[in-house]
């Protein structure tokens, strides 16, 4: 009998393998997912080929092919060189990676997490897809600089649980501080690249963007909001309060409109529980008899009311409401300047298919008027923000629209 069993589970042995392996790969699926690697992995050879130039204060730098190619992607790499790549930066050879990979972040995965996506990118499809990775100029396409760089900025903490804290607050600390790389984007950065560890999650300039404090902060932040209109902010890309554009609006379709309903909630338990960062309540508004003011409420009411209406609260559902909007009072400018000038499509998502557009204005309003209708909507309606300068909306224009273009 006892040599029968034996006999048993080596003849099972490769199917539970299988069986291991199988869920590995289905959990890794789900972590790609919930990190949006193909955010910056998708490009024109497809899903996780890499080859998508990513905007960095330095330079366009190319984001990897990731698949399962041996001579172009990571089909070499073992699941020790895959950890390694994520939690120090550093590639098979010793190549040092930029932080515009987000192992900043990814050092904070689980073992078990990094070994479960490497099996899954193990299992897409190779491309062949020779990327060119060193588009850098000098000093920047040194990488050994990097070394420096990581010993300023990358102390490869590990995120560890609080024991104080219930199991969902600490699941959302991990979705945010390691897989989601959430502050990657909504951290200030310094003149080096480096995230300023004073703000976190209080907002930062993203390629033309400005990427809005998200924090418990109940002015420029989402403190106003409850648990339940995060969840649904990140499920379907909007909410009573906002609707997601830009590069928001492809982490909703690609990331989080996919993710569960739980790690929804637990993102949102732990966003709501950050401190509160920068400016904590209303600044006094600009003066109604401000020259700015004066034009801006006249060009709002000739552009933007039959829409927004002339009170600022939208329409319901579809056209998102200007007062009290965290995004028109956040300390940069870009996002509305941005939209005003070459208009914007939010998100579109299972739940919401519709993903209302605005229509350019660029055409039609020269600098001097942008500037005055936005610092008009930043400075209306309980919006308080500073006023926005020709020169501000002249340079978003040139970014937009190059000489020559």
């Amino acid at each position: 009998m006892r040599r029968l069993f034996i006999a048993l589970v080596l003849l099972a042995g490769p199917a539970w393998a299988d069986s291991a392996d199988q869920v590995a790969i289905e959990r890794g699926r789900y972590l790609a997912v919930a990190g949006n690697c193909t955010g910056c992995h998708m490009g024109p050879a497809g899903a996780f080929a890499g080859g998508r130039g990513i905007e960095t204060p330095f330079g366009t730098i190319n984001a990897a092919n990731i698949t399962a190619d041996r001579e172009t992607g990571i089909g070499g790499w073992s699941t020790d060189d895959f950890a390694r790549a994520l939690g120090e930066g550093i590639a098979p050879g010793g190549r040092h990676l930029y932080p515009a990979f987000p192992y900043v972040w990814y050092s904070n995965l689980t073992r078990e997490d990094s070994d479960a996506l490497h099996a899954f990118l193990r299992s897409v499809p190779p491309v062949r897809n020779i990327v060119d990775r060193d588009t850098l100029g000098f000093p920047f396409n040194i990488r050994a600089i990097m070394r420096g760089w990581n010993l300023m900025f990358f102390g490869a903490a590990r995120l560890a649980p609080e024991p104080a804290r219930s199991a969902e607050w600490n699941r959302g600390a991990y979705l945010v501080e390691a897989l989601g790389h959430c502050a990657a984007c909504h951290t200030p950065i310094n003149a080096l690249g480096g995230s300023r560890s004073s703000q976190p999650m209080a907002g930062g300039t993203l390629q033309g963007w400005f990427a809005p404090n998200i924090g418990a902060n109940a002015y420029e932040g989402i403190g106003g909001w409850s648990v339940d209109d995060v969840v649904r902010y990140l499920a379907t890309g909007a909410n009573d309060w906002t609707r997601a554009s830009g590069p928001m609006a492809e982490v909703v379709e690609n990331s989080t409109s996919r993710m569960t309903p739980a790690d929804l909630r637990a993102i949102a338990v732990y966003l709501q529980d950050r401190p509160s960062r920068g400016v904590a309540a209303a600044p006094a508004p600009l003066a109604v008899g401000n020259v700015q003011m004066v034009t801006g409420a006249a060009l709002y009411v000739d552009n933007c009311s039959a829409c927004h209406r002339r009170d600022g609260q939208g329409v319901t559902g579809m056209i998102p409401a200007l007062a009290g909007n965290g995004v028109l009072v956040q300390s940069g400018a870009e996002t509305l300047v941005r939209v005003v000038i070459a208009g914007a499509r939010s998100a579109a998502t299972a739940a919401e298919p519709t993903a209302p557009a605005m229509p350019s204005f660029g055409w039609r309003l020269n600098d001097a008027q942008v500037a005055d209708v936005v610092t008009y909507m930043r400075n209306s309606w309980g919006n308080a923000a500073p006023a926005v300068t020709p020169d501000v909306v002249r340079g978003m224009r040139a970014r937009l629209v190059p000489a020559g273009g």
